[in-house]
């Protein structure tokens, strides 16, 4: 019993001696885990701190780059909340959904910035600069037409119209790009190499529209003196401002491309423009008399026409006088000769006049020797002649 008391006293001295150095190591190792937790936490604010450091000198190496360009980085308007983002902003700068708000945060029109970016924009667009425009007759030096632009108080006009109000998104995006030093998105298209801008500040004005008049507001009276009934009174319509040659042929693409071949559109335009004003020119034109029109009007007529028919041997020739003010139309036959065509020419304008040389323009041909017919001369069919002074 003595023997088994004696080693129960000693496994109790063991237990608490164990107990002791086990609660001694659970200190250490609760000491041990706080310094480690205190390291981690300490590597992850480093990481943090050089991350950043990291970024913001991307950050400055990018605006630096813009800088030397001359660009300056603007960025997006932020949001805080995600849904009103997704409706006013689906992808891009200025795309909307339709019927819901989408005005530019903070909109402010300050004019005076406006023009200050104009001016620079109008220098790279190459304000005041000549480049040589071909035209029919062979080429010329033109200008770019500048876009007529004018501010308001209320709004903007730009081109001729409509009337556009700071309340509408396309505005406030066309005002923002002008205000940030770019060239509106929404001319981008029509206006890909830049156009310059003349602007009209009118800041201290209203634009007021006036809706036109859709009938007359008094009473109509008819030439006999009766009174127009209300349903017969026309309407009268408002016509938009004329647009002057150079402005209508802006509005169409310079160039389309059309079976493989490149076509200048603006100066087919521009010559078909010229052609019609000078069909409305008042040119005279003259009816010569010659022996094949009178054969032609002693025929009997067949068909009851106010014109003598045409025989097959008979051509009609259009001469132009060397000012280009007057016609000269001439039936002739073919067995006729040039001499004859300057006899019919010379007796129907008088005597006293200088010389001059009968020459075509396609081909081009002078026709010098008055004994030669006008079959031998090509002239088998109507043709268009010029007159042009003889220079001695």
């Amino acid at each position: 019993m003595s023997s088994m008391m004696q080693r129960v006293t000693l496994l109790e001295k063991q237990v608490r001696s164990q107990a002791q150095e086990l609660e001694c190591k659970n200190k250490k190792i609760s000491v041990l885990e706080r310094k480690l937790r205190v390291q981690k936490e300490s590597k992850s604010s480093h990481d943090l701190e050089r991350r950043c450091r990291l970024l913001q000198n991307q950050v400055h190496e990018m605006e630096s780059f813009l800088n030397d360009y001359g660009l300056i980085w603007v960025g997006d308007g932020e949001t805080s909340d995600p849904a009103e983002c997704e409706q006013t902003h689906i992808s891009g700068r200025g795309l909307s959904q339709p019927g819901t708000s989408s005005r530019v945060r903070d909109f402010h029109m300050n004019f005076d910035l406006v023009q200050q970016r104009i001016k620079e924009l109008n220098v790279l667009a190459g304000e005041g600069e000549s480049f040589v425009r071909s035209t029919a007759t062979g080429a010329q030096l033109a200008k770019k037409d500048p876009i007529q632009l004018r501010l308001y108080s209320n709004g903007i006009v730009m081109f001729d119209g409509p009337f556009r109000s700071y309340q509408e998104h396309s505005t406030q995006q066309c005002m923002k790009d002008l205000m940030d030093g770019y060239f509106p998105s929404e001319l981008h298209e029509r206006f890909p190499d830049g156009v310059p801008f003349e602007v009209h500040d009118r800041r201290d004005e209203e634009f007021i529209f006036r809706p036109p008049w859709e009938k007359f507001p008094g009473e109509g009276q008819a030439v006999c003196g009766k009174k127009d009934e209300p349903s017969s009174v026309a309407s009268s319509q408002t016509l938009g401002k004329k647009l002057t040659t150079g402005q209508f042929l802006n509005r169409m693409p310079k160039a389309v491309v059309k079976g493989g071949h490149l076509i200048d559109i603006r100066d087919t335009l521009r010559a078909t423009l010229r052609g019609s004003s000078d069909a409305r020119s008042s040119d005279s034109v003259i009816l010569v008399d010659t022996a094949a029109l009178q054969a032609m009007k002693d025929r009997p007529q067949t068909f009851s026409s106010d014109r003598p028919s045409s025989a097959r041997d008979v051509i009609t020739l259009k001469v132009k006088s060397e000012d280009g003010n007057q016609t000269y139309v001439l039936k002739m036959r073919f067995s006729e000769t040039i001499g004859h065509l300057r006899q019919y020419l010379d007796k129907h304008r008088g005597g006293g006049l200088l010389g001059y040389d009968i020459i075509s323009a396609y081909p081009q041909c002078r026709y010098q020797d008055d004994c030669r017919m006008l079959r031998s001369c090509g002239l088998t069919t109507n043709a268009a002649l010029l007159l042009k002074k003889r220079h001695y």
